[in-house]
């Protein structure tokens, strides 16, 4: 299965409110974001950007987007070295640091998954996978700082 594989995304600005850009305050930073066969997902800038803060905006669509990434890699790994993960959570945080010209940079993610296994003797197995799954995380592997995890493994009850 290896190869390329092509994404298409559809981001429509909705936010303008008959005079375009005409000034900063003039305009909404609210988007739509279409995925053919998905649900539309209304976006905008975070709320120190002037945007909407009840909608996503693109540092929470990265960070949700490296969580996710590991969680399924980290599932296959798990499946691989035979540890059956029974629950899986994760709160991920990241920093994202203004450079003062306008733009900036995420200076790192952590997540932080809280992973439940089936059986006590898969702690260990359970917790060498979180390597694994980063080092296959084609997300985590297309961002240029640091993504780090500090996990935690129970035992199912």
């Amino acid at each position: 299965m290896f190869g390329e594989h092509r994404y298409l995304v559809q981001t429509q600005w909705t936010g303008d409110h008959g005079t375009g850009t005409s000034g900063y305050r003039d305009y909404d930073r609210s988007v739509t974001i279409t995925i053919a066969g998905k649900p539309t997902l209304e976006a905008s800038a975070d709320k120190p950007f002037r945007g909407d803060r009840t909608k996503w905006n693109p540092e929470d669509l990265l960070l949700a987007a490296l969580s996710e990434c590991h969680l399924l890699s980290y599932l296959h790994a798990c499946v691989q070295v035979g540890v059956v993960v029974t629950d899986y959570r994760d709160e991920a945080s990241g920093v994202m640091v203004e450079d003062g010209r306008g733009g900036g940079a995420f200076r790192e993610v952590v997540l932080r998954p809280q992973v439940t296994v089936a059986d006590p003797s898969m702690a260990v197995a359970a917790l060498a996978a979180h390597a694994q799954a980063h080092e296959w995380c084609f997300i985590a592997n297309s961002v240029n700082f640091p993504v780090r995890h500090e996990p935690v493994i129970a035992v199912a009850a």
